[in-house]
C-alpha cells in the first residue's frame, strides 16, 4: 500500500479549531487543572471525530493527519499532543460523547449550540466547563485507564464506583485487578449484573455487604507458608484502610478483640465494624483453616448477644461474617437456620485469575439465558 497523501490540516479549519480549544482552556487559570484537561481533551476528540468523512464515523482516521497535527501542536503548545494522545482523545469522545449533553442556559445559547457561527461561540469554555465537569468528573488518568476496559457494562460500573467512593487511580486499578465487578456479579442474576452497570454497588440488604471471596493480597501473607489467626488479624489492622476498601461501602471500624461477658465467661470478637448504610453492626471472625460447624455456632452466639444487648432498638439486626481459608457450602446450609444473618466467605491472599472469573460469569449468564428458553 502506498503512503497516504498528506492532508492540509487547515483545509477544514482543523488546526485552527484545536489551537483555539487549547488556548481557551489554558486561559481559564482559576479552574481545576485536571478538569480542564478532561474538558480540553474531550473537545479536541469531538473536533477530530467531526473532521472525519461524513457517513464514516468509525473509519480509521489517517495516521498522517494525526502525525501532522501532532507536530504542529507540539511545536506550539509543547508535550501532550503526540499522535497516540490525539488518538486517545478521539476514542474518549467516541466512548463518552453520548454521556455529555451541553444543556444551554438561555435561548440565545441554544441557538448558538444548534448552529454555531464561529468556534468561539460554540466553545465558550467558561460556559460549558461546569456542565462537562459534572458529566465527566474524574481525572484524565482515570479515563485513560477506564478506556482500556472493553466491556462497557464493566467500565461503567468502575466509573460509577470511582466517582461515588472517591477512588484514586491506584485504588481503581487495585479494585479492577481484584476483579471486584466479577466477584459482585457472580452473586447476582442477569438483571442484577445490569444493575451494577447502571447504579453501581447498592447496599440495601445484609447480603449486599458480603463478598466471596475476599481478596487480601495487600496483607503480604501470600509469601508466608504458615501464619496464625493473630497474625492475620494484626495484618488486617495494620492495613485497615485497605481492608475497609475491600469490605466495601459504608463500613466504620469499631474494635478488635471486642470483649463481652456472659454468665461470668469472657468472649472476644475478632473484628467489629458498623455499616452506616444498613445501620447495623457487622462482626467478623477469622479462621485460617477449614470452617467447622462449631465456628458457625460461635458466631451465631456473638450475633445473638449483639442483637440483644448492644444494638439500639431502631438499628437493624447484626450481621456475622466468618472469613475462612476453606469452607463447604453444604455445611453452612445445614448448620445455620434459614434467613440467618450469618455468612461464611473465603479469603485469599493473592489476586484472583481475572480471566477464569470472567469465564465463570459468562457460563453463569449462559445458564440464566438457557433457563428462560
Amino acid at each position: 500500500m502506498g503512503k497516504e497523501p498528506q492532508m492540509d490540516t487547515d483545509k477544514h479549519g482543523l488546526i485552527k479549531d484545536i489551537r483555539e480549544i487549547i488556548s481557551q482552556a489554558r486561559s481559564l487559570t482559576r479552574r481545576s487543572v485536571s478538569s480542564l484537561q478532561v474538558l480540553s481533551n474531550y473537545l479536541i476528540g469531538k473536533r477530530l471525530v467531526e473532521n472525519e468523512q461524513p457517513g464514516k464515523g468509525r473509519a480509521t482516521y489517517g495516521q498522517e493527519t494525526l502525525k501532522q497535527l501532532s507536530e504542529e501542536l507540539t511545536q506550539e503548545f509543547g508535550r501532550g499532543y503526540s499522535a497516540t494522545n490525539l488518538e486517545y482523545m478521539r476514542k474518549f469522545y467516541r466512548i463518552y460523547g453520548a454521556t455529555v449533553e451541553l444543556i444551554p442556559q438561555t435561548p440565545s445559547e441554544e441557538a448558538v449550540l444548534q448552529k454555531p457561527q464561529t468556534l468561539s461561540e460554540e466553545l465558550n469554555l467558561a460556559r460549558v466547563f461546569r456542565t462537562v465537569s459534572a458529566k465527566l468528573p474524574l481525572s484524565w488518568s482515570h479515563y485513560l485507564f477506564l478506556m482500556g476496559i472493553s466491556n462497557p457494562d464493566e467500565r461503567r460500573f468502575y466509573e460509577l464506583e470511582t466517582v461515588s467512593e472517591g477512588w484514586s487511580l491506584r485504588e481503581l486499578k487495585r479494585q479492577f485487578g481484584s476483579s471486584l465487578y466479577e466477584r459482585l456479579a457472580m452473586s447476582r442474576d442477569k438483571a442484577g449484573i445490569k444493575e451494577l452497570s447502571q447504579k453501581g454497588q447498592l447496599v440495601e440488604r445484609h447480603i449486599d455487604v458480603v463478598k466471596d471471596p475476599y481478596v487480601l493480597e495487600f496483607l503480604g501473607l501470600d509469601e508466608k507458608t504458615r501464619y496464625s489467626e493473630t497474625e492475620l488479624e494484626t495484618a488486617i489492622i495494620d492495613k485497615l484502610e485497605h481492608f475497609l476498601l475491600e469490605l466495601g461501602k459504608g463500613f466504620l471500624f469499631e474494635a478488635r478483640q471486642k470483649r463481652f461477658t456472659f454468665d461470668e465467661e469472657h468472649f472476644f470478637v475478632d473484628l467489629v465494624f458498623y455499616n452506616r448504610l444498613l445501620r447495623c453492626y457487622v462482626i467478623i471472625d477469622l479462621k485460617i483453616g477449614e470452617l467447622k460447624h462449631q465456628d458457625l455456632g460461635q458466631v451465631q452466639m456473638y450475633v445473638n448477644y449483639f442483637d440483644r444487648y448492644v444494638k439500639l432498638e431502631d438499628e437493624e439486626p447484626t450481621i456475622g461474617i466468618i472469613l475462612c481459608k476453606k469452607k463447604k457450602d453444604s455445611l453452612v446450609e445445614i448448620t445455620l437456620p434459614e434467613g440467618a444473618n450469618i455468612h461464611a466467605a473465603k479469603y485469599q491472599t493473592y489476586l484472583p485469575d481475572k480471566d477464569a472469573l470472567r469465564k465463570q460469569l459468562e457460563e453463569a449468564q449462559a445458564e440464566w439465558e438457557a433457563g428462560k428458553l
